[in-house]
Formats: structure tokens, sequence, C-alpha cells
């Protein structure tokens, strides 16, 4: 028997990523950093799990603050969430709504359609140039809203702060959301622009640019306003706080700044080298700003080379999607891993 209701039966549920069991791979397809956590978490857990017994800070206080001080503004300015994905769920329902499309590009993060699904929003998928850029102009049109990552996901293009700007003025009536998941790696911050603009919310996460994925940790960053809308719709939708050893190692985190300027920095260094030997490969490679990179070969099947790599012990992305079913999403790991990786495409190629 189904018991589904007729909303839950219509829904797409987002694909994660692969992640194995019972066989050690080289593990390039969910964009995790290869270097481990600030050595601060560890003191910082220790400390927080003798607190265990206690219900943690509903606002995560400490943590906000942290942030708050990092990006020079107002803990008022920071919102905490469990993860970076409820925070954007609880963005979808808090500032996106009516008659008119939520604006978001065609090739992106695959949640967004998720959840707008899931809150029943109109949508319009903006179609990206032929260099897999975000087009500002497109965006200057009626809508409830706008969302997209920056750098893009998966292209890792990012766009710049004058079209942010200018997306920014024209829709200053609604939420323009930039999801700064990735932003660590070499793109520049649209946080700076939050004091002049009421309308700007910026999303992250400390999965990728703080190697916590399995904490799970998000924040969003605006004016007051904003954030007392997210308060607003988690404590009606789900009032659990992030709990005291994610805010405390998360914490932690936050302030050992650099440790992690240099293991991101070590990141991209490694994407730039790795993006050269795709090229002399003869794969084409847009410019990337995040922790990975997108790649076609045009004499290669991207859903053979995947199997082919998996089977060598090496797990890469695939979206079998319109424009972009011949590319592989590939995340950057130790300089091992992507030298590994280069000698087997280059076997593979020939």
């Amino acid at each position: 028997m189904n018991f589904l209701s007729k909303r839950a039966e219509q829904l797409t549920p987002y694909t994660a990523g692969e992640q194995p069991k019972g066989r050690t791979f080289v593990k390039l397809n969910t964009n995790e950093n290869p270097y481990p956590p600030s050595p601060a978490i560890h003191p910082a857990i220790a400390r927080a799990a003798e607190q265990l017994r206690l219900y943690p800070d509903p606002v995560s206080s400490e943590l906000r603050e942290a942030i708050a001080s990092g990006e020079k503004l107002d803990p008022a300015c920071v919102f905490c969430g469990n993860g970076s994905d409820e925070v954007l769920s609880l963005s979808f329902y808090a500032f996106f709504d009516g008659d008119r499309p939520l604006l978001f590009p065609d090739v992106t993060y695959s949640f967004y359609p998720v959840y707008a699904g899931f809150y029943g929003l109109p949508v319009r998928r903006m179609l990206l140039n032929e260099r897999f850029e975000i087009e500002p102009e497109d965006y200057l049109q009626p809508a409830s809203g706008v969302i997209f990552p920056n750098p893009n996901a998966p292209t890792g293009i990012e766009l710049g702060q004058d079209a942010i700007r200018r997306l920014l003025e024209y829709h200053s009536g609604r939420v323009v959301a930039v999801d700064e998941a990735y932003v660590a790696f070499g793109a520049a911050s649209a946080a700076s622009l939050i004091d002049r603009y009421p309308n700007l919310l910026v999303l992250r996460t400390f999965s990728k640019s703080h190697s916590l994925a399995g904490l799970r940790v998000g924040y969003a960053l605006g004016q007051p306003h904003l954030i007392e809308g997210l308060v607003r719709v988690k404590d009606s939708f789900n009032s659990y706080p992030v709990d005291r050893i994610a805010a405390a190692a998360a914490r932690a985190a936050i302030l050992d700044t650099a440790y992690y300027a240099g293991i991101n920095a070590k990141v991209a260094a490694t994407r730039d080298r790795f993006s050269r030997q795709l090229a002399e490969l003869g794969f084409t490679v847009p410019p990337s700003k995040a922790n990975f990179v997108f790649a076609t070969h045009p004499q290669a099947n991207a859903a053979t080379l995947l199997r082919e790599l998996k089977e060598r012990g090496i797990l890469v992305r695939h979206f079998a999607l319109p424009r972009i079913d011949n590319f592989l999403r590939i995340s950057i790991g130790s300089d091992e891993d992507m030298d590994k990786l280069a000698r087997e495409l280059a076997g593979l190629l020939r």
C-alpha cells in the first residue's frame, strides 16, 4: 500500500554523491577537503563533551560571535544551522513565494529545484552561456527572488562583484541569496556588501573550507531583519539548535584562520596544477575558483570514464543532465591523489 501524500509522491529527491563501503577508494566525488581539520578542534570537542547532559545554546551565541568577528559584522547578522542545506531550506521557506518565479541557473546545485518543489515554488532556470557563465542581464526580470552558488556548482565559475551588485540593485525588494559553499578556494565573498544591501543573504558551510563535512554546520550572513526571518521560520518548523559538540568544533575552526588559509591555498594550488594536467590531456576545463574542476574530453565519454575510473579505485562525479552529460566533476584531493588520477586518465585515453 502507498501511504505517501500526493505532495510527497511528486517530489524528486536530491541525489548525493556515492559514499563507498567495503573498499578503499581515492574519493574525489563529494568535494570534501583532503586535509584534516584544525588541531584546535579536538580540545574544544573534549570540553564540550563534559556538558552533554545540558541542552545547547538555542542561538549558538559563541559561534555566531566568532563568525561575526571574522566578517566584521554584528552577531545579529549571523544565523547558524545544522548544515548549510538546512539553512538553504529555511531560506527558501522564509523569503521566496508568490506568483513570480524564483530564478537560478539551469546548471547549478541540484538541491535548488528539490527545495522549490518541496515548498511549491514556481521557478525559472536561467541558461548559462556557452562558456557556462551566469549572464546577469538574464536575471533582470520580475521574480520572487534569486539564488545561485558563487562559485557556481558544478562548474566552479565565479560571478564578479559588479554583477552581484547589479542583481541586488535590480531586485531591491526581493532577497538575492549567494551560496558561498566554495568561496574559500579563491573567489571574492559578497559578505562585504551586506552593510549596503538589505536584500543580500550569504550562505556558507563548514564542510568544504573547514574540513568538517562530518559535523554538519552551516550559517547565513545578512542584515538583522533577514536573520530574524530565518529564526522565525526555524523556531516554527525545526527548533533544534546546533549541538554543543558541533558548535564548539565550528567555533574553534573559525578562530584558526591561519591554519585554514594554509590548507585552502594548497587545495587551490593543486586545483590549478591539475587543471593544467587535464588540458595537456586534451580536456576542456572551465576556470574554477572552487575545490573541484569540471572537465570534458572531445574523444571520451564521461559516463565510460566514470565507470573505468571506479574500477581502478577512483570516484568522481557525473551528472546525466542536459548540456553537461559529457562532463565529469572532479573534487580536488592531495597532490598524490590528483597525480594518480592524471595517470589513470592518460592511460584510459590511450
